[in-house]
């Protein structure tokens, strides 16, 4: 199953925007009054010359401390190499100033796993003169080193060590240090289990990498390790329970694809007739 980048990284930037701002763009985060935040909805613009349609990202209104306007931070995430992307960024923000009429603050997250000069402008020169120099912020993870942020007490640093540079006998230790991060912002269980995820999407540890973290784990200071250790198990549980609703899941709905009644089939897998119901009913 290919990995809905987008989503994971608006999922994540939308739950943790405020501490995004402030672990990339400190100055910037000084201006923004963060008590005025508004997700503003999908937009999708048509490319009528190549005929393809693009779905902005994520937008937020919000405001700037003193100032009654309003201003929309635009943060495009990419995750793939792309030539004509500082065009499309461009194309973006003219549209959705078309349609707002605010300010706009353009950021582009390039998450693919290249290290790249990626150009943070579009221009449109002449011999005699330039038109255009539209210019936009932006973020190269794999040029930022994992190492740089273990320190910080920052959600978006800890899910974001493992789209950072690193190398691939870094990946225990990277993970160790995740969770360390983790047990030290005592986070919400919904936002632990985000983090969790986002994080392992992209770190997948082996399983004798899994045995050689534990072994590390184990070493701890006594109440650091009994935290991660209880963060680990937790998760753990968590994932083991998702996977046998999932394959609980297809058993009833084979068994109801044969035309058998959900009454019956409550009976052979001694799940409540409800249960059975919203079983069949998941997509």
């Amino acid at each position: 199953m290919s990995i809905d980048h987008d989503r994971l990284f608006k999922e994540l930037i939308q739950t943790f925007f405020e501490e995004f701002i402030l672990l990339f763009f400190p100055t910037m985060h000084e201006h923004i009054d963060f008590r005025h935040l508004s997700f503003l909805s999908e937009e999708l613009f048509t490319d009528v010359t190549a005929g393809e349609k693009y779905r902005v990202d994520l937008l937020v209104e919000t405001k700037l401390k003193g100032e009654d306007g309003l201003v929309i931070v635009h943060i495009e995430n990419q995750s793939y190499v792309q030539l004509s992307f500082p065009e499309r960024m461009f194309i973006y923000f003219s549209r959705l100033y078309e349609k707002y009429r605010k300010p706009i603050v353009p950021i582009a997250l390039f998450s693919y796993d290249t290290v790249r000069n990626e150009p943070s402008t579009f221009t449109l020169p002449f011999p005699f003169g330039q038109v255009l120099h539209f210019q936009f912020f932006t973020i190269e993870l794999r040029k930022k080193h994992w190492r740089n942020y273990i320190q910080q007490d920052n959600p978006i640093a800890a899910a974001l060590l493992s789209k950072m540079g690193y190398t691939e006998n870094e990946r225990v230790e990277m993970k160790k240090q995740f969770l360390r991060m983790l047990v030290r912002m005592e986070l919400d269980e919904a936002k632990q289990r985000l983090l969790f995820g986002f994080f392992e999407t992209y770190v997948k540890l082996s399983d004798e990498e899994e045995q050689q973290l534990r072994s590390e784990v184990n070493e701890m200071e006594a109440k650091e390790k009994e935290q991660v250790m209880e963060l680990m198990i937790s998760y753990e549980r968590k994932a083991l329970e998702k996977g046998r609703k999932q394959g609980m899941k297809h058993i009833v709905q084979a068994i109801a694809r044969k035309g058998i009644d959900v009454k019956e089939i409550a009976y052979m897998t001694e799940l409540s007739e409800e249960e059975v119901k919203q079983l069949i009913e998941e997509v």
